[in-house]
């Protein structure tokens, strides 16, 4: 009786102990699996960023008939979304998120002052929206899924999102010049600051008579179906 006893233990704690093997060894897999990701993106980011100045300097060198203004949006487009990966990965307070943060920031205001002077050399206005929004706002969520649309629908507007709380100089000044308010979401649509949530049929309202026609046709072409 002892000795079925004692068995049955050590059959318990056999099975037990391959359980418990094999569960850590598959949180280790994942978890070496992730920061594999992580560093992976980390560095392809930093190729983006250097690439990216490095268009920033052949840009200020080009003519209006080589200036496009969609030269550099899908290079953002494509910086932007794998650092929303790394903030789902590690957390949005990350040391290594908040620096890629910031020098992502320096890139979309250099690509505005550069749209600026597109605008001054070349005569020609691109449709700008500045998103100003931070972590604490309740209506970001659902800010971002209209201004996603946006994007989507009018492939020819520039549109930046920066961190209000983000400490960089750059964008303290630029939120400085522009009056922005500490309440977010907070928009500033070619240089008119609009305050809290804003609905896709409101910034459509705004943006449309300030698109030009070409453009128009383009965005009507790619809208979704319904």
């Amino acid at each position: 009786m002892i000795k079925n006893s004692l068995s049955k233990y050590i059959t318990t704690f056999v099975i037990t102990a391959l359980l418990f093997s094999g569960a850590f060894y598959l949180s280790t897999y994942f978890s070496n699996k992730k920061i594999q990701n992580i560093k992976t993106t980390e560095d392809q980011i930093a190729i983006d960023i250097l690439s990216s100045e490095t268009q920033f300097d052949i840009l200020k060198q080009s003519s209006c008939d080589q200036l496009d203004g969609s030269v550099l949006a899908g290079d953002l487009d494509t910086l932007g979304g794998r650092l929303t990966y790394m903030e789902n990965q590690v957390g949005v307070d990350n040391p290594a998120v908040i620096q890629l943060k910031r020098y992502y920031s320096v890139l979309q205001i250099k690509d505005y002052l550069l749209m600026n002077v597109y605008n001054k050399n070349c005569h020609k206005k691109p449709v700008v929206i500045m998103y100003f929004q931070n972590k604490e706002c309740v209506e970001c969520a659902q800010q971002d899924y209209v201004l996603s649309y946006i994007h989507d629908t009018y492939p020819t507007i520039r549109i930046y999102s920066f961190d209000y709380d983000l400490d960089l100089s750059a964008l303290k000044t630029l939120i400085s010049l522009n009056k922005v308010p500490n309440k977010m979401p907070a928009m500033i649509v070619n240089d008119k600051l609009y305050e809290g949530f804003m609905s896709k049929e409101s910034i459509e309202k705004i943006v449309k008579p300030l698109i030009p026609v070409t453009a128009k046709k383009t965005a009507t072409s790619t809208a979704p179906k319904n």
